[in-house]
């Protein structure tokens, strides 16, 4: 039974559009380079009052150098609020540099110091790779919060889809390894549970479009090294195995009611209110996962407000 008739009317022509894509190891340097193309030929003009520089962190226990983009106004406030931002992909797609207005408008509407990171991708580079080098990057957002501004008590982690699961999972290590803190977390349908991908109860209305059960299953492989579903992950490589959510920063969730990531984001959103963390979460109608990709649609101008509110309040930018 097919979802579609579920779509939001403004959604509906742009989804049903979308090409199917298959995930495979040999497919993904070409799908990579194609997907990051196409987004930088569709990027509109950033504002010019934000400079936009590449900076690259110390790698941590002898792993590689982690490249940065830093997004700031020319402010010289000393005790401006920071973002760190995992961008999405499946584990095993995706650049910051596509990311580049969403961390340009943040940078200037909120006067924040935004770090987007580009963490090593699956299957190249499997767990603990990715959550170490966000770690990197937000160690060296501490090294350097002097020079770039940053009050280090205001700094929030933000990100989509495997941004938003490498998120919620750096704001677990952050919270166990008690070097950093983070004051919020935006996670924005986050993939957070290897256990989904070989789920066979999940209802036909969750992940027909564009992030579907098969790219799930291979992006969670790439990312783990092993099956999904094995015993003994790692609740830094997915958050939903932590078994205690206690302590963690506010959170503010967004997901699309016809997203594959439902469910396991409503169930990761009660335990955290349940071990008494702040929760804001939005479940967006007629939305699948991306939704956001249509500007126009009156859903994303009401996901882009709840949003961009939840974040300036975190980092006390409101």
């Amino acid at each position: 039974m097919s979802s579609k008739y579920l779509l939001d009317p403004e959604l509906k022509a742009f989804f049903e559009a979308l090409p199917p894509t298959t995930l495979t190891r040999e497919a993904l340097p070409e799908i990579r380079k194609v997907r990051k193309e196409f987004a930088m030929a569709q990027m509109p003009p950033l504002p010019p009052e934000v400079s936009i520089v590449q900076e690259m962190a110390p790698g941590r226990n002898g792993d590689p150098d982690v490249r940065m983009k830093i997004y700031r106004t020319g402010s010289d406030r000393t005790d401006r609020p920071a973002i760190l931002h995992l961008h999405g992909g499946g584990y095993v797609l995706g650049s910051p540099d596509t990311m580049a207005p969403q961390c340009a408008a943040w940078a200037k509407g909120m006067d924040a110091v935004v770090v987007g990171a580009a963490y090593r991708l699956g299957p190249e580079t499997s767990y603990p790779g990715n959550v170490e080098d966000a770690y990197a990057a937000l160690a060296w957002m501490h090294e350097n919060a002097d020079q770039l501004g940053i009050d280090t008590s205001r700094i929030a982690v933000a990100g989509e889809s495997a941004g938003g699961g490498l998120a919620a999972a750096l704001a677990l290590l952050v919270r166990d390894r008690k070097e950093f803190s983070f004051c919020h977390q935006q996670l924005i349908f986050p993939m957070i549970d290897d256990r989904t991908a070989i789920r066979t109860d999940l209802s036909p209305m969750f992940g027909e479009l564009v992030w579907t059960r098969e790219m799930n299953h291979f992006g969670w492989s790439a990312l783990l090294g092993q099956p999904p579903g094995s015993e003994g992950v790692s609740p830094y490589a997915a958050a939903a195995r932590a078994e205690d959510l206690s302590g963690l920063p506010p959170v503010f969730m967004a997901t699309g009611a016809m997203d594959l990531f439902t469910e396991e984001n409503l169930e990761y959103a009660r335990r955290l209110m349940a071990a008494g963390v702040p929760v804001e979460l939005h479940v967006y109608p007629g939305a699948p996962h991306g939704f956001m990709w249509v500007t126009e649609a009156r859903v994303t101008k009401q996901y882009t407000r709840d949003a961009w509110d939840a974040l300036a309040r975190g980092i006390g930018a409101a």
